[in-house]
């Protein structure tokens, strides 16, 4: 992957992860405690390197606010921190990153640096503050283990995934995202239809959601109708009602939905797969999106949007993880 569309996915998805953490506080700035924690469920080597430690995300969030509360105390200052509720970024607006994680982030990918996970954690277990060393601290470790740990992390052997196969007249995406819950409940969770409307943004209701989810069965769907922070949803007639199919359910590692619009005439339908797999300290979710291609002149003329339409499979794959991950928070 080029170095600098990968540093601009990570910093999307830490920015996106430690936000959500910010809105649990109701605040609206996110800062380098919050990032750490982004870094905790985060699918690449860094994540990778902070659970090997032990790491999770309950026991990062409370070594967080006890190095918080410390901080305060040691200034003189009787005060807490405000407690934390549910994630309501998505049904918010407003944040933004304080400057020094901001710099902080700019810095992992500045001369040279490739700006990944990796990067960004390096920069992050040397800031000057102490805060992320007392964080360790509170976690039973310390920068220079998890230093090692990241080196090994990083190493060539540590391998992710399999590599989804490229399908001959088909546009696809792929996408990892770290769920920090069992396999057990994440494979649930993916294959109740009444639970697609949670991570799927073009399902808003489904119908009949007591049958039994097997191989064939359809589902019938209406796209949503507001957005998460009430606003409502402009869309035209013919994308409202959605069709929902099962296509492939292989207990406990895989399963396939596909989702059409049955009022639009020669319309593609969508297919998501999941692959699921067993990680230490919860689950790693590959997400693999693709349709047909259109042949023929309609396919030539749609040929410069390639870039436009693979940006957008991207940004779909990646409301789905987080939706995914938000449930499991």
């Amino acid at each position: 992957m080029n170095r600098l569309v990968r540093a601009a996915q990570t910093s999307q998805a830490l920015s996106l992860a430690a936000m959500k953490e910010a809105s649990r506080l109701g605040l609206r700035e996110a800062d380098i405690d919050h990032l750490f924690l982004a870094l905790v469920i985060n699918d690449q080597s860094a994540g990778r390197a902070l659970r090997e430690l032990g790491i999770d995300l309950d026991s990062a969030r409370l070594a967080v606010e006890e190095q918080r509360d410390a901080q305060l105390t040691s200034l003189g200052i009787e005060a807490s921190f405000p407690e934390a509720g549910r994630i309501v970024f998505h049904e918010t607006d407003g944040y933004e990153w304080t400057r020094r994680a901001r710099d902080l982030i700019a810095k992992s990918s500045s001369k040279g640096k490739p700006g990944d996970a990796a990067a960004v954690l390096r920069e992050l277990v040397v800031e000057p503050s102490g805060l992320i060393t007392g964080i360790l601290g509170r976690l039973g470790t310390t920068s220079d283990a998890l230093i090692e740990r990241l080196d090994r992390a990083d190493s060539p052997s540590m391998k992710s995934m399999p590599v989804s196969a490229k399908v001959k007249g088909r546009t696809t995406g792929t996408t990892e995202s770290f769920i920090s819950a069992p396999l057990d409940e994440v494979w649930a969770f993916l294959t109740d239809p009444a639970r697609i409307p949670e991570w799927e943004p073009s399902i808003g209701t489904l119908d009949q959601t007591s049958q039994e989810a097997k191989p064939g069965t359809v589902w019938e769907g209406t796209a949503p109708a507001t957005y998460p922070d009430g606003k409502p949803v402009k869309i035209k007639p013919q994308f409202r009602r959605r069709s929902v199919e099962l296509i492939a359910i292989h207990r406990p590692d895989r399963i396939a939905w596909s989702f059409g619009y049955p009022d639009v005439a020669q319309s593609n339908s969508v297919l998501t797969e999941f692959a699921l797999a067993n990680a230490i300290g919860g689950t790693q979710l590959r997400i693999t999106r693709s349709w047909s291609r259109r042949r023929g002149w309609r396919g030539l003329v749609a040929w410069p949007l390639r870039p436009i339409q693979k940006f957008l499979v991207w940004i779909t794959l990646f409301q789905t993880g987080s939706a995914i991950s938000r449930t499991f928070r």
